[in-house]
């Protein structure tokens, strides 16, 4: 797998994907918004250039806030969506960001062990913040500390 910047040129493919995985999912409009604003936006593809997962990072004020994150049904538990989100939390901090932050819905029980994997831990819950089959469905917002532990600064 190949890890990149995503270009206008994925849109297609990672707006298919979307919609694919979400209930609520982002439009092309919407990906394309957000590489036109600047933000961090990634693709891991397969080797024949197929989008296999992706991710947008937007980055201000020291803090960080995943925005989306996704991966192809088909390849899911193959450590590709821990791969992107760490890659998404090292440019978090390359761009300076001590605190990331992130939604997720509450069905969503894959994508939490994930985060919390990584050391994410819920601070709050967003009612009605996701659309859904149903109609709307709550949020976890999560957080995670970008500074470095006093665990990992040795006695120097």
């Amino acid at each position: 797998m190949n890890l990149r910047p995503m270009q206008v040129e994925d849109l297609d493919m990672v707006a298919a994907l979307e919609s694919h995985i979400s209930p609520g999912p982002w439009t092309w409009g919407i990906f394309r918004d957000c590489l036109q604003a600047g933000y961090d936006a990634w693709v891991l593809e397969d080797d024949v250039g197929v989008v296999a997962a992706f991710g947008v990072l937007s980055t201000g004020a020291a803090e960080a806030h995943i925005l989306n994150l996704g991966v192809a049904p088909a390849l899911r538990r193959r450590g590709l969506g821990r791969r992107m989100l760490r890659h998404l939390l090292c440019r978090a901090r390359q761009l300076g960001a001590q605190r990331a932050f992130l939604e997720v819905r509450v069905s969503n029980v894959g994508a939490q062990s994930l985060y919390r994997s990584q050391g994410f831990h819920e601070i709050g819950v967003r009612l009605n913040y996701y659309r859904n089959a149903e109609g709307r469905e709550d949020a976890l917002v999560l957080s995670l500390s970008l500074l470095p532990s006093v665990d990992s600064l040795g006695e120097g």
